[in-house]
């Protein structure tokens, strides 16, 4: 936190504004990106006066979401070809990429939504609705929902830190790592759904050879 403040009030405004938007962005594609952490940074320094909160708001969120939007085209676009042949179609076949496509007309409003609060799946759930041929006009608005509450949350945060940016820094650090641990389960509990099937799968099609002879 120290050093994304020093880094962050050392900079002309535009610059500023800049890494704000770039950092909200890149986090869709690299996970690791500690954004939050900015994010904070730039709501304490716009308490400050450095930036204006309302600016940093709109490129926080803008470049969220405009990442977001992104990563969900190239998953329409190439998503489907990937998976139907090669590497693809090894990590999810043709049944399991229909059931995924159902989950996603049914539960695929709210799944988003959620995600976007997740580290980690923040960047692999607007992927997947695009791979599943989603619509536009069910993908987007919750990744824009959620993105507005989230980082509106984090700015708040660190524009009324003040003084106690220690435990601000602190607070974060606690609910990212409740976040994280929250990742973690899901992943492994669809980890263990992801076996389950490809085994009962292999099973079923050991019985069709067995019909066959």
């Amino acid at each position: 936190m120290d050093r994304a403040l020093s880094l962050l009030a050392d900079l002309p405004a535009p610059l500023a504004y800049t890494l704000l938007a770039v950092g909200a962005a890149v986090e869709n594609i690299l996970p690791v990106v500690p954004a939050d952490t900015f994010i904070v940074a730039g709501g304490f320094i716009a308490g400050l006066g450095t930036v204006h909160p309302l600016a940093v708001f709109g490129v926080v969120w803008g470049g969220n979401v405009g990442g977001a939007v992104a990563v969900y085209g190239a998953g329409r676009r190439y998503g489907p070809s990937f998976f139907r042949t090669g590497p693809g179609r090894r990590l999810a076949g043709e049944r399991r990429m229909e059931k995924l496509q159902a989950f996603y007309r049914r539960w695929g409003l709210v799944a988003i939504f959620l995600a976007r609060f997740l580290p980690g799946f923040r960047a692999v759930v607007p992927v997947f609705a695009g791979v599943t041929q989603l619509e536009p006009s069910r993908a987007i608005p919750p990744m824009v929902v959620a993105s507005a509450i989230w980082y509106g949350a984090l700015l708040q945060v660190g524009y009324l830190g003040g003084d106690n940016i220690e435990a601000v820094a602190a607070t974060l650090e606690q609910a990212n790592r409740g976040l994280l641990i929250a990742s973690v389960a899901l992943v492994l509990l669809i980890a263990g759904l992801w076996w389950r099937a490809r085994r009962k799968g292999s099973r079923d099609l050991r019985g069709v050879d067995g019909d066959a002879d």
